[in-house]
């Protein structure tokens, strides 16, 4: 009889920093200038402000993972709360698209920062890491989930390296702007930074294979949302210290410039963390179209071969194999 149950191996403390890490991206690092654009020098407040407009959406997840906590999460809530069957599979094949799309893209987003940093080819290097991460995705949801939080620590670290350099430096003269809180500005920001707390799906789309979910599910969501929140203020309260908002949103290295200004030094360590970024992200979308596809297996025949769980590994191979091949 082929085996159809993922194992339960992920504890809260990788749960985290996989949602950390889905949240945490190659982004924050030219988001900065677009907020401060938006913002001035509020930006901080935007990102305060954009946390918060995520948290109800975040608090629903957390509730919905911890009474359905399936694999293709979305799809199960979705099944769950209307009677047309078409439905479910209809939105479980657009995040799966959605994905591999999305996979895809960063994956070539974080070679063109590598072969800035060596002489690769970017074809080469494109298949390279994509089979690599494809293999690590298919040899276990432990695995890639360690590898996702080492990636995850070095982010951080190269965060708070910045943070740090801004810290350094003399601060700029307080600003001249108008008197009064800008919020048309602030509220345009958090628009912008909303988008940088997106990832809540990404995490309930694992809950079949976490111990414990109806603790640990809700827990890990509302952490990683509340460090994000804190560490991107941070990050941008640092980088307005040094760097006046105009020069920020004019930059395609916002935080190449807080490092500079900070230490004088070059900033090429920090596209080399935007590559491991860039790493992360395709491996936490392979991770999750692979879930959506076993979990469009229970409701659709056409999907059923992607319900089966390699005995070796515990993880669904087919589908797997399938979301790695197509991001390359």
């Amino acid at each position: 009889m082929t085996n159809t149950s993922l194992k339960r191996r992920i504890g809260p403390g990788l749960l985290t920093a996989y949602g950390l890490g889905v949240m945490i991206g190659a982004g924050i690092y030219v988001l900065v200038g677009g907020v401060a654009a938006e913002a001035g020098t509020w930006a901080p407040i935007a990102f305060l402000v954009a946390g918060l407009v995520a948290a109800p959406t975040a608090l629903s997840y957390a509730e919905l993972s911890t009474r359905l906590p399936e694999a293709g999460g979305e799809v199960a809530y979705v099944d769950r709360a209307f009677a047309n069957r078409s439905l479910p599979v209809f939105i479980g094949v657009a995040i799966v698209l959605a994905g591999i799309i999305s996979a895809a893209a960063v994956l070539r987003g974080g070679v063109g920062y590598l072969t800035g940093l060596l002489p690769v080819s970017a074809v080469l290097a494109v298949v390279i890491i994509g089979a690599g991460l494809t293999a690590v995705a298919a040899k276990g949801i432990l695995e890639s989930l360690a590898l996702a939080a080492l990636f995850t620590v070095i982010e951080i670290v190269g965060l708070g390296l910045v943070v740090w350099a801004g810290t350094q430096a003399t601060p700029l003269p307080p600003s001249a702007e108008v008197l009064g809180v800008p919020w048309g500005g602030i509220a345009a920001g958090a628009a912008l930074a909303f988008f940088a707390f997106i990832g809540f799906e990404d995490i309930v789309n694992i809950a079949e294979e976490v111990r414990d979910p109806a603790h640990s599910m809700p827990r890990a969501i509302l952490t990683a949302l509340i460090l994000t929140t804190l560490l991107y203020a941070l990050v941008t309260w640092a980088a307005l210290r040094v760097v006046p908002p105009t020069a920020l949103a004019e930059s395609a290295r916002p935080l190449a410039l807080v490092w500079q200004a900070g230490t004088g030094r070059s900033a090429e360590f920090l596209s080399a963390i935007a590559v491991l970024a860039a790493l992360n992200g395709v491996l936490a979308q392979i991770v999750m179209a692979a879930r959506v596809l076993y979990g469009l297996g229970a409701r659709s025949a056409a999907f059923a071969p992607f319900r089966a769980v390699n005995p070796n590994t515990g993880t669904p191979l087919r589908a797997t194999l399938l979301v790695g091949y197509c991001a390359m």
